[in-house]
């Protein structure tokens, strides 16, 4: 367990430098798995401060974040887009490779 502690501290250290958290975030949207996007920006979330920061910066309902972040989320885009603002982030669309 130890180790695993020790990983969440250094990921949650690293995801503090806006350009980590843009790619961290970049990378998790490469995934089949939306969730996976989600749970990465509830990670940008508590390494910038927590829900509660988060929920004073972005005025969405605490309670509402963390049900929007989790495994079953299902947030509206203007959510995302409010919550990335507020963590001083943005989405950045490219076309998709030619295969």
């Amino acid at each position: 367990m130890g180790q695993t502690k020790k990983y969440r501290e250094h990921l949650l250290k690293s995801l503090e430098d806006p350009k980590e958290a843009a790619a961290y975030l970049d990378a998790c949207l490469e995934d089949e798995d939306p969730h996976v996007f989600l749970l990465a920006l509830k990670d940008v979330a508590e390494a910038r401060g927590g829900m509660g920061q988060l929920s004073k910066k972005s005025s969405l309902n605490r309670q509402s974040l963390y049900r929007s972040l989790s495994r079953t989320g299902n947030p509206k885009l203007v959510n995302v887009c409010t919550i990335l603002a507020s963590l001083g982030l943005e989405f950045h669309i490219t076309p998709a490779a030619q295969n």
